[in-house]
């Protein structure tokens, strides 16, 4: 699949949307053909948006002398994505009462129109040309004779977004809500969904809490990371406090996923830079045992999960424990792993690229299922 997108002579036009700014480009072949794009979003101005929106793709089709087949990007939800409706949306409030945003622009280029949200199509880029094949080969230069087909893709910034592939099929669910993991069990406070304390803005609440200071929203992650490491002024303690808390919060949504899609998990987003710090909590959180009546522990999942960041532990999640058995009454042998396992990494290539190649692969793949 990943070679046959790489050698895909077709052209998709695409598009990052974010609350700020709307980034554009274009692939072909699974790379970009041209420098990206930057306008702005004009969040709270439906018809600036949308006028935005048109003239990016306008002076992104200027540059190019190829043949366009179709538009394709991440844009938030809530959403009708198979319709091209956008519902009412917290970071663009220009965005309400549902937007034919799809149909806008089918209408104006004439091209057929793919929308999906940003955890979506960043888990299909990971499972089709990014994090998965890449895991897999490297169990293959092993010697391992595990692989992996399914991915759970999860994305941590302003929001907590995730998307999930099974053998190579984007799960987009029926009513556009495939993989909504910000509304998972808040760990810390269940009275709130798990993006309240999964997001840039848990990260600074905490923070402010923890230091007894007011909430600051200039304060970002990489700020309070760098309080953490000593390089910038503030509370460490609460710096490293945050951070931990936000791991253990995001231990939890990943394991109630896990009992839920056995695969590999791959992190992207500008707060995995902070993996040395919130990485311990969320492992802890995963792996911890739960108790039976009698007070007896077992296992939280049916699985180990290894920090695939962590090459120290790589031989043994690539090994296993691999024994030949007997099958009864036969001679015949068969090579058993009795150690089910499963691990999480970060984005080799990041959201960003990840988000667009996904794209990519989701128009192609739409245009050759309606064919």
């Amino acid at each position: 699949m990943a070679a046959s997108l790489n050698e895909d002579k077709r052209v998709v036009l695409t598009l990052d949307a974010g609350g700020t700014n709307f980034v554009f480009s274009a692939i072909q072949g699974n790379k970009e053909l041209i420098a990206e794009i930057i306008h702005p979003s004009y969040s709270d101005d439906l018809d600036k948006c949308l006028e935005s929106i048109i003239h990016g793709f306008e002076e992104v089709k200027s540059e190019l002398t190829e043949k366009i087949c179709a538009i394709s990007f991440a844009f938030p939800g809530p959403a009708d994505y198979n319709l091209g409706i956008i519902g009412d949306l917290p970071n663009l409030g220009a965005f309400r009462n549902g937007v034919a945003l799809g149909p806008l622009l089918e209408d104006y280029f004439q091209l057929p129109v793919f929308i999906n949200n940003d955890g979506n199509l960043f888990a299909y880029g990971e499972a089709l040309t990014g994090y998965l094949p890449y895991i897999n080969k490297r169990l293959k230069d092993a010697g391992s004779i595990k692989s992996y087909n399914n991915l759970i893709g999860i994305t941590l910034g302003t929001g907590f977004g995730c998307g999930i592939v099974i053998k190579n099929i984007l799960l987009t669910g029926d009513n556009s809500c495939g993989a909504e993991i910000h509304n998972t069990l808040n760990k810390c406070n269940p009275d709130w969904n798990a993006e309240e304390s999964i997001s840039t803005r848990a990260i600074q609440r905490v923070y402010a809490v923890k230091s007894g200071l007011a909430l600051s929203k200039e304060l970002m992650p990489k700020d309070i990371y760098d309080i953490a490491r000593s390089k910038k002024n503030g509370n460490q303690n609460a710096a490293f406090g945050s951070f931990r808390e936000f791991g253990e919060a995001l231990g939890s949504s990943i394991a109630n996923v896990l009992t839920l899609i056995d695969g590999i998990v791959v992190l992207g987003g500008g707060i995995t830079a902070a993996w040395d710090i919130f990485a311990p909590a969320m492992f802890k959180e995963i792996n911890k045992n739960y108790f039976n009546l009698s007070g007896n522990p077992y296992p939280r999942l049916s699985f180990k999960v290894f920090n695939l960041e962590d090459n120290s532990t790589f031989p043994e999640f690539s090994s296993g424990s691999t024994k030949e058995i007997r099958v009864p009454k036969s001679s015949r042998m068969i090579t058993y792993d009795n150690i089910p396992r499963t691990g999480i990494g970060i984005s080799k290539s990041g959201a960003s690229k990840a988000i667009a190649l996904g794209a990519y692969a989701f128009a192609l793949h739409q245009l050759d299922f309606n064919k």
